[in-house]
């Protein structure tokens, strides 16, 4: 078998995965779900008729361009903006999240780019941040460092010295105990936003193996990416943004990778953009 092989059948993993036709259906109820979602900031419409649905065990990816709107999907997710239009529904529930703390209330976890880790600080100190462990006045050091431990393993997650500073440790590994920290402290779905961009592709991987392994836990995973190879190793479903509208929205039996990467490309705009150049040339 080729590495490249190798890598993908490490990726899609067996439980969850996306090569099979897993389609949602009305047995399942989604865990979230938008329907004619938008969004204005004034006379600005950011988000427009904006419908997903995120199922668990399943990877839904956003892709599209800056400025589609990517970044005011995840925070009206994330509890950070409140929709202006349609319906936002958790569990079934019509919600308005007005804070990020309502969000995670509801299993809802977001992880940001910058993964809001401390870099002087150790594996386990970042991992119980803001909700650490006491033992009467003090900190429950050995439990907190146990803990830390066993979730990291049960995420195939080898970090070694738990000591150490988290500044110290590779883009992916920062990736995999942000995604760790959010799955123990009760997410059900998680918001990741371009956990990539920023990596190689031996630490893309690493992360987006990590991935598949919420998706195969049961987890809704949301994955926001303009990488649309990413995007295919693991998603279930795909939708494309553009301009804050959904120019995109198709199951993984529905699409091929060329195809998804010609919407995120241009699509049709590329196409007259084709034809143009070649009037230049003539």
């Amino acid at each position: 078998m080729s590495t490249a092989a190798q890598h993908d059948d490490d990726v899609t993993g067996r439980a969850g995965d996306p090569g099979e036709d897993h389609r949602s259906d009305g047995r399942r109820a989604p865990l979230v779900e938008m329907a004619e979602v938008g969004k204005s900031y004034g006379n600005v419409q950011a988000l427009r008729g904006v419908n997903l649905s995120v199922y668990p065990g399943e990877v839904t990816c956003v892709l599209g361009d800056n400025g589609a709107g990517k970044s005011t999907l995840i925070k009206i997710m994330a509890g950070l903006h409140e929709h202006t239009e349609g319906t936002f529904s958790v569990h079934g529930i019509s919600r308005n999240l007005s804070s990020p703390r309502a969000a995670q209330g509801l299993g809802i976890a977001t992880v940001y780019q910058d993964l809001a880790l401390a870099p002087l600080m150790s594996v386990w100190r970042n991992f119980f941040m803001g909700n650490e462990l006491r033992k009467g006045l003090f900190l429950d050091k050995d439990t907190m460092r146990r803990v830390a431990d066993e979730e990291l393993q049960k995420m195939g997650i080898e970090i070694g010295d738990l000591d150490r500073p988290v500044g110290g440790l590779s883009g992916g590994q920062k990736q995999c105990i942000a995604i760790a920290r959010a799955i123990y402290f009760g997410a059900k779905v998680i918001i990741l936003d371009e956990p990539t961009a920023a990596l190689g592709v031996k630490q893309s991987g690493v992360v987006l193996k990590y991935i598949a392994a919420a998706r195969d836990a049961g987890l809704g995973v949301v994955f926001i990416t303009h990488n649309p190879h990413h995007a295919y190793l693991v998603g279930n479903h795909f939708v494309v943004l553009k301009l804050g509208r959904v120019s995109m929205d198709a199951h993984r039996s529905e699409v091929t990778l060329e195809q998804l990467t010609a919407e995120m490309a241009g699509g049709q705009e590329l196409t007259e953009l084709q034809h143009e150049m070649r009037g230049v040339g003539a």
